[in-house]
């Protein structure tokens, strides 16, 4: 029997967190694979994660490490599910909301993609944010592109909101650079020039635990990775740039991803403070000005462009202002 769902749960030193994820999808149906891929962990992830294995419950695959992308790549190649999920090893997922989105694929197993909300579990927050889409998506109908309305600025579509046909994964030749952070903003982007069928499920699925001091998305260690952040930002506008799509709101959409993810890698070289920081950050818009000129100036003059280019000292103050109260308003790191 074909699994509905393939769920890849990339595992790096995650020990100290894997049960919990494993524990949300493990036993409620067999028609949920678990994958786990340990991309060369030195703690008990592996040891973890066979004693799922030795209760059938999980497969296990092995890998040198490669990071987050590699571990994705390397579970897409072994998939058997008609769609698939990503899970982060740190995070967990709903059962009832799991129940709801296995019973969505059963009734409609040739979509391309179903969509649902993620909240942010912050450590010490007691008010958790969801992300809903709402506004955007006509929820628990069959949709298409034209279909689909304006996205709001907290609305553009991460990882953690996206179920794909495995089918449609394969046909873009999606593979995540490897030893690079924030690959997930290439994994929620690449796929959907390829996505025709759409399904909005307003269930909370993904729980998304954020806020320890060595997470990744975390600024003080994303400022140290700048250079990963650029590097995905770049892969982004390249591929919104070069990749033909002719539905009007799936670009619209795109411009929409474009220009927060710009805005973020903005906002950070600005925090980081140094002239050499300040430079990329013209450098980078520079680059999105010569690889696609309508995309720069739709982009460029956006309201996040234009709060991410306030001119002198005292524009780039009120330019992290402005991302200070976003992080307060929606909860992210």
């Amino acid at each position: 029997m074909t699994p509905v769902l393939t769920v890849v749960v990339p595992a790096y030193n995650a020990a100290d967190y894997l049960a919990r994820a494993l524990d949300s999808v493990v036993g409620l149906s067999p028609e949920v694979e678990v994958l786990v891929v340990d991309d060369g962990s030195t703690d008990g992830t592996a040891v973890l994660a066979q004693s799922y294995v030795d209760r059938g419950l999980v497969r296990l695959l092995r890998q040198p490490n490669g990071g987050h992308g590699a571990a994705i790549n390397t579970g897409l190649a072994h998939a058997t599910g008609t769609h698939l999920k990503v899970l982060d090893a740190d995070d967990w997922l709903d059962r009832d909301a799991l129940t709801a989105v296995l019973a969505t694929l059963r009734e409609q197993p040739d979509l391309d993609l179903l969509i649902s909300n993620f909240v942010y579990e912050k450590v010490g927050k007691k008010h958790k944010t969801v992300v809903r889409y709402d506004g955007a998506l006509p929820p628990r109908e069959p949709l298409t592109w034209d279909r689909t309305g304006t996205f709001a600025k907290r609305q553009y579509l991460m990882m953690h909101a996206l179920t794909y046909r495995t089918a449609v994964l394969r046909a873009v030749g999606l593979r995540l650079p490897e030893h690079t952070f924030y690959v997930d903003n290439l994994y929620a982007l690449i796929p959907l020039h390829r996505v025709r069928s759409l399904y909005y499920l307003d269930v909370d699925l993904y729980r998304y635990f954020i806020g320890r001091a060595d997470q990744s998305v975390q600024e003080s260690v994303m400022l140290r990775r700048l250079d990963q952040q650029l590097r995905v930002n770049w892969l982004m506008i390249e591929h919104v740039a070069r990749t033909p799509v002719a539905e009007p709101r799936l670009a619209r959409y795109l411009r929409h991803h474009t220009e927060i993810i710009c805005a973020v890698s903005s906002i950070l070289l600005i925090r980081a403070g140094t002239e050499e920081a300040l430079a990329e950050k013209d450098r980078l818009w520079s680059r999105l000005r010569s690889a696609d000129p309508m995309l720069y100036r739709r982009v460029r003059w956006s309201a996040l462009g234009q709060i991410s280019n306030l001119p002198g000292r005292t524009g780039r103050r009120v330019s992290v202002l402005a991302y200070r109260v976003a992080q307060r308003t929606i909860g992210f790191s």
